[in-house]
């Protein structure tokens, strides 16, 4: 067992090219922001987060999806058809729904409210207090989910570099550190135009990553294109699908990808994720016009599509290349173990196959996942920490907001939130446990906790004439209880003592009832002030 292990490490080694590869990449993201700094170093709070509303609507819409990519995408979205089918991509039925809803009831108030982030919209309708409120609810979430996920970006990025044995607790600091940092730098000093080129270049590192990956496998199998999806098509799984099933319409709720799940849970997180998230609600905040804005989000739906596409094609030809040694013939892989059906294939196939150079622009790419979503976060967060709360906090003590504060609190607040989200991360390193994931769950899933409540105090803002400070906080209250019950550790023991059986719910379905809920709460206060027609 050690020989292996040996052998993966010395096999998973850069060679020279690989590191100038991605030497190069962190270079290019460090020359990013010093030119940044030597250019926009007189930018007030305003034009550091909003750009001057200059920045155009193709950018934008590459780097929502940018922002949405996670290491999970790149390498969860390739084993999840590696083991098992296409209906993931359902979801996106209810994702094209929910940018249309957000580009056209959403974006034109929230973009006219002429605020730094659109929470600042809330402090106009329901007072400073709900404003607050929503800010710190974002603030606790985003940082836990982001922070997590810049750990578990971490993982595969020690293993594809040190080999496939667990990386060690070093490797991941490390690795982690070198994210956090050279991604807190350039957004530190260039904002959220700096954030949205950037954005640009990490997503076409990592769409040429599963290009390159794509050409490869195709070029590994031995058969042509229409041969591969007639063998797909007509491989049986156990469920009774095939591996190119992508409409699932069973009623079971356990399911997470059925038509209904997309319909109902997908819709709720898509207008959640894009409407009342500052994290990728900013790139609407900063386009040239409401019009433009709502274009963006509505544009990043067909890229966002075309790339988890590629990412679940790579799946496919994965498990012909690792499960079906029938075809591959002396093509198989060989001198390692395939991955099994519940383990990383896609993190061994880069790991294992990919040439020099190719390699490095590999894990150029998987860098470029971790920073993509991380720098976005960060300004996303200093935005809301500025504007939404200290300033607020300044001007409710009767102190002024200086020029030379305007110019210097919004780098100050970068810098801090990016190296609390950076140390947050090592900690979620310093305690991972790879069979017991009970905390990091809670971490990822944070943001979902605080969606429900934030989506209806907008829904609650935009299209009625109700609410209050009060039931602002009460509704982010009973989003997040009512998504708390849905969990399996509490809803198992619940149902089994009302109904004698137990049950669960697929997490898709969560959001819709606890949004739901939550709406009602808030809809409950009456309007303490005259309500904007805005």
């Amino acid at each position: 067992m050690s020989s292996l292990i040996a052998e993966a490490a010395i096999l998973a080694a850069f060679g020279p090219l690989d590191w100038v590869v991605l030497g190069l990449y962190l270079l290019l993201m460090l020359g990013i922001g010093v030119g940044a700094m030597l250019k926009e170093r007189k930018e007030k709070t305003e034009e550091f987060f909003l750009g001057g509303r200059k920045m155009p609507t193709w950018a934008l819409a590459i780097s929502i999806v940018g922002s949405s990519l996670s290491a999970a995408t790149f390498i969860g979205a390739p084993d999840r058809a590696y083991s098992g089918n296409l209906t993931y991509l359902i979801l996106n039925v209810g994702g094209f729904i929910a940018v249309f809803i957000v580009g056209f009831l959403f974006v034109p108030k929230l973009y006219r409210a002429g605020t730094v982030t659109i929470y600042g919209y809330l402090a106009t309708r329901f007072g400073e207090g709900a404003r607050t409120a929503v800010s710190i609810t974002f603030l606790v979430g985003r940082m836990l989910a982001s922070g997590s996920r810049l750990m578990l970006a971490a993982i595969p990025l020690c293993l594809l570099i040190f080999g496939l044995q667990q990386p060690t607790f070093a490797q991941m600091a490390a690795a982690i550190l070198i994210v956090g940092f050279v991604g807190t730098f350039y957004t530190c000093f260039g904002g959220i135009k700096t954030v949205i080129w950037v954005d640009t270049i990490q997503f076409a590192l990592v769409v040429g990553a599963v290009v390159l990956s794509i050409v490869l496998l195709l070029n590994k199998i031995p058969l042509s294109l229409p041969e591969i999806f007639s063998l797909l098509g007509d491989e049986p799984l156990q469920d009774g699908t095939n591996k190119l099933t992508v409409l699932d319409t069973t009623l079971d709720v356990n399911r997470p990808f059925t038509i209904w799940a997309a319909l109902t849970g997908a819709l709720f997180v898509g207008v959640a994720s894009l409407g009342v998230d500052q994290d990728l609600a900013q790139r609407f905040m900063v386009a040239k016009s409401p019009t433009k804005g709502a274009i963006s989000v509505i544009a990043s739906q067909f890229v966002s599509v075309t790339v988890v596409s590629m990412f679940m094609f790579v799946g496919l030809l994965l498990f012909i290349f690792y499960q079906r040694p029938d075809i591959m013939g002396a093509a198989a892989p060989t001198g390692y173990a395939p991955p099994g059906l519940n383990e990383a294939a896609y993190q061994q196939f880069l790991l294992m196959e990919l040439p020099p150079v190719v390699s490095g622009l590999a894990i150029a790419g998987l860098f470029a996942v971790a920073q993509g979503s991380m720098d976005s976060a960060v300004n996303a967060m200093a935005g809301s920490l500025v504007a939404d709360i200290y300033m607020p906090w300044k001007k409710a003590r009767g102190q002024e907001f200086s020029e030379k504060k305007s110019v210097e609190a919004p780098r100050y607040a970068v810098a801090a939130i990016g190296l609390v989200m950076t140390l947050f991360g090592v900690f979620c390193a310093m305690i991972y446990d790879p069979k017991e994931k009970a905390f990091l769950d809670f971490a990822l899933g944070m943001l979902n906790f605080a969606f429900s409540g934030m989506l209806a105090v907008f829904c609650t803002a935009l299209f009625t004439r109700r609410g209050n400070s009060r039931s602002v906080v009460l509704a982010l209250i009973t989003g997040f209880a009512i998504t708390l019950l849905t969990q399996d550790f509490l809803m198992k023991p619940i149902t089994r003592a009302l109904l004698g059986t137990e049950t669960r719910l697929a997490f898709t379905y969560a959001m819709p009832i606890a949004t739901i809920a939550a709406f009602i709460v808030c809809v409950s206060g009456r309007p303490r002030r005259p309500v904007p027609t805005a």
